[in-house]
């Protein structure tokens, strides 16, 4: 089945309700659950060409988190709307209902997406058959001298005053971000498909501003600082749980001082593929032929 056209995968969501709002989620095949997870801005839609290489290795389970794809915007008077810790929340209410009780998970993560999954990994270790992961946030970053240079002063913009300006009217995150980070130039329909939760300046941007804002770098916000510490000493620490890690060539937030910490994590497998940051707009299908290897190669319990 190709999945690629944005209507065709559309048509593939379900829906729960979490904490009364509506996260939608595609599910693909059966067997023991593989979740992926995506980060800012994007949506499930960017698995769409990894998950077919999947098939027959498992019940695949591709959520939109919330604020984002087809899944609910929360309300103004949220004041926790679209920080980490209200994302875990609906994440863990999505998962508690899609899964089975206690039933065993393989993540598939990438940006924001491995944040929450390595941190839900760690508050239920016994439950994880192995994480791979791709420009992923694997630890508090040190200082600004360790993210990408190019996109330094951006950030940096998002993070102060400015950043409403930049995103929320002029929806920098998925009009520049995105694009320029990806080695091919996206189509038309491809960003249309990324746009379309975002269309409507103000409050429906808000989770492409509160993500960025949220990276735990040099020291803050303290909260997030604090929980990647804890997954990121828990991961480097736990030997038996087997992990992929897909590095990105030449990648961009998962390189340097942070590329060479992770890869001291015990029972890890690594390949290369080409790619920015959004590395499954560049090489989706050969993710997933690598997750599928490591799927088969007997490393994975179960």
């Amino acid at each position: 089945m190709t999945l690629t056209n944005p209507a065709a995968w559309r048509e593939l969501k379900q829906y729960a309700h979490v904490d009364g709002a509506r996260m939608a989620y595609v599910e693909q095949g059966a067997g023991p659950a593989i979740v992926l997870l995506h980060g800012n801005p994007t949506s499930s839609f960017l698995w769409r060409d990894v998950v077919p290489e999947l098939t027959g290795l498992g019940r695949c389970l591709v959520p939109d988190l919330i604020g984002m794809g087809d899944s609910d915007k929360l309300p103004a008077d949220d004041a926790r709307r679209y920080t980490f810790a209200r994302h875990r929340e609906f994440l863990d209410g999505l998962l508690d209902q899609v899964l089975e009780p206690g039933e065993p998970v393989t993540f598939v993560v990438h940006d924001w997406g491995s944040a929450l999954g390595f941190d839900w990994a760690r508050r239920h270790p016994d439950r994880v058959r192995g994480i791979a992961y791709l420009e992923a946030i694997v630890r508090p970053i040190p200082d600004w001298e360790d993210w990408p240079e190019p996109s330094r002063r951006v950030f940096q913009g998002f993070r102060s005053p400015a950043g409403e300006q930049m995103i929320l009217r002029d929806n920098m995150f998925v009009e520049r971000v995105l694009p320029g980070s990806v080695l091919r130039s996206l189509s038309e329909e491809e960003m249309d498909e990324y746009r379309r939760p975002f269309t409507t300046p103000g409050e429906d941007r808000l989770p492409t501003l509160l993500w960025p804002r949220q990276l735990p770098i040099a020291g803050e916000p303290a909260d997030i600082v604090e929980i990647v510490a804890e997954y990121s000493g828990w991961l480097a620490a736990t030997a038996g749980l087997p992990k992929l890690f897909v590095n990105a060539e030449p990648g961009a937030i998962l390189n340097g001082r942070q590329r060479e910490f992770c890869r001291t994590w015990p029972d890890q497998t690594e390949v290369t593929v080409p790619g920015s940051h959004f590395v499954q707009e560049d090489s989706g299908t050969l993710i997933g032929q690598a997750v599928a290897d490591w799927l088969k190669s007997g490393t994975i319990d179960g």
